[in-house]
C-alpha cells in the first residue's frame, strides 16, 4: 500500500573523482522510487569533486568532499529536509546515522564488501539502522559469523540482507533504439567497460588499457567492439578502427547494451555482477584493489574468466571468450545461479518501511 503523504528520500552515496558504483546504484533505486511513487521527493548529497555530480537529474546538494567527511553539513541538510528514508550507500559516519534516526527517518545502509559489512553491524550503527543491504551475492562475500548473528539477535536487529546486484531489467524497445543509434546488431559485438573511467592501474588509465584491447580484439576477430568510457574519463575520446566509442551510458542504457552483446570485458565492480545475472559470457579485469577477491570468487564458480590488467593479456583471453565451447560452458554455469530481480526486493523493503512510518 502506498503511503498517504509524499515520501521524502535522501540518497547519500560515496562520491569521488574515481568510482561511480555507489552513485549509479542510488540512481537506479531513485528512478524506481519515482516510478513507483510519482509524488515522492528525492534529494541527493554528493561531492562536488565527482565529475557526474553536476549531471544528477534530481535536486542535489554538492559538498566540498565526500559526504562521509562532511558530518556537520550532512546533518544540517537532514535537519532541514526531514526525510522519511535516508540511504547511506557505503557512506556515513555513525553520528550521521544517529542523527537521521533521531529525526525519525528510516535508515538504510548499503555495504559492498566484508569490511563495510562489518562496520554496518557494529552495535552503535546497527541500533540506528532499519535495513542493512549487502550489494553482493552471498557466494561472493560469504555468510556473517555466528557471533555477529547472535549479537544482532540480542539487539533485535535483522541480519544484513544480501540483495545482490541492483539494476533495471532490459526491455526490447530501449534495446532496439540503442542498437539503431550505434548501428549495432544483437549478438555481433563485444562490450568493453572499465567502470567509471577514472581508475588508474600502474599510472595508466584502465579505460585506455581496455580501449586498446578493444581495438586489438577487432583486428584479431573482425567482431565489432563497443567501448563505454564512463563519466569520470578525463581525456578526449580516441578514434579506433572497429571500435564504437561511447562516452557514457546510464544504467538502463548500459544494461540493454550488455544484454545485446555477444560477450563483455568488464572491471570487477557492479557491472560484473550485473553481467552474471544476465548470463553474459564475461572476461573480468580488476581496476581497483577491492576487485580481485570478488573476481576470484566468480571465477571459482565458473561464472567468468579473468586476467591481469594489460591489453595483451586481455586480447589473449578475449579469443578464449569468443570460443563457442567456453562461452557455452560459462552460460551453463551461470544458469545454475539464483535468479531474482533484486531491485524488486529493495522496493518491497522500502514500501514496508514507509508503511511503518
Amino acid at each position: 500500500m502506498a503511503p498517504q503523504k509524499a515520501p521524502k528520500f535522501l540518497f547519500i552515496p560515496v562520491s569521488s573523482a574515481e568510482g561511480i558504483g555507489e552513485y549509479m546504484r542510488s540512481m537506479i533505486i531513485a528512478d524506481e522510487v519515482k516510478r513507483t511513487w510519482p509524488n515522492a521527493e528525492i534529494k541527493f548529497i554528493l561531492s562536488e569533486k565527482a565529475p557526474y555530480a553536476a549531471q544528477c537529474p534530481y535536486p542535489a546538494v554538492l559538498l566540498e568532499d565526500t559526504p562521509t567527511k562532511q558530518v556537520k553539513a550532512v546533518n544540517q541538510i537532514m535537519s532541514d529536509y526531514l526525510p522519511d528514508i535516508v540511504l547511506f550507500d557505503a557512506s556515513g559516519r555513525k553520528s550521521q546515522l544517529v542523527h537521521a534516526h533521531k529525526l525519525g527517518a528510516k535508515v538504510i545502509f548499503l555495504s559492498q564488501h566484508k569490511r563495510k559489512r562489518s562496520r554496518g553491524m557494529k552495535i552503535g550503527r546497527a541500533l540506528v539502522t532499519d535495513c542493512h543491504w549487502v550489494v553482493q551475492p552471498e557466494f561472493v562475500i560469504g555468510p556473517i559469523s555466528w557471533l555477529d548473528r547472535l549479537k544482532l539477535k540480542l539487539i533485535n536487529k535483522p541480519a544484513p540482507l544480501n540483495i545482490g546486484p541492483v539494476f533495471t531489467q532490459p526491455d526490447a524497445s530501449t534495446q532496439a533504439a540503442l542498437l539503431a543509434q550505434y548501428q549495432l546488431t544483437q549478438n555481433e559485438f563485444v562490450l568493453f567497460n572499465a567502470g567509471s573511467g577514472g581508475h588508474k592501474v600502474n599510472g595508466e588509465l584502465a579505460a585506455d588499457i581496455f580501449a586498446q584491447a578493444a581495438h586489438e580484439s577487432y583486428k584479431a576477430s573482425g567482431i565489432t567492439s563497443v567501448m563505454v568510457f564512463g563519466p569520470n574519463y578525463p581525456n578526449p575520446l580516441p578514434e579506433l578502427e572497429g571500435v564504437v566509442v561511447i562516452p557514457q551510458l546510464n544504467n538502463q542504457q548500459f544494461i540493454n547494451i550488455l544484454a545485446a552483446a555477444k560477450a563483455a570485458v568488464l572491471s570487477g565492480g557492479d557491472t560484473l555482477l550485473q553481467a552474471i545475472a544476465l548470463h553474459k559470457p564475461t572476461l573480468a579485469v580488476p581496476v581497483s584493489k577491492d576487485q580481485p577477491p570478488r573476481i576470484e570468487k566468480c571465477v571459482s564458480e565458473k561464472y567468468v574468466i579473468s586476467c591481469e590488467t594489460k591489453s595483451e593479456a586481455i586480447g589473449h583471453k578475449i579469443a578464449l571468450l569468443l570460443d563457442p565451447t567456453l562461452a557455452n560452458q560459462l552460460i551453463t554455469s551461470l544458469a545454475r545461479g539464483e535468479q531474482l530481480n533484486w531491485l524488486d526486493v529493495a522496493m518491497k523493503e522500502l514500501a514496508f518501511l514507509l508503511d511503518l512510518g
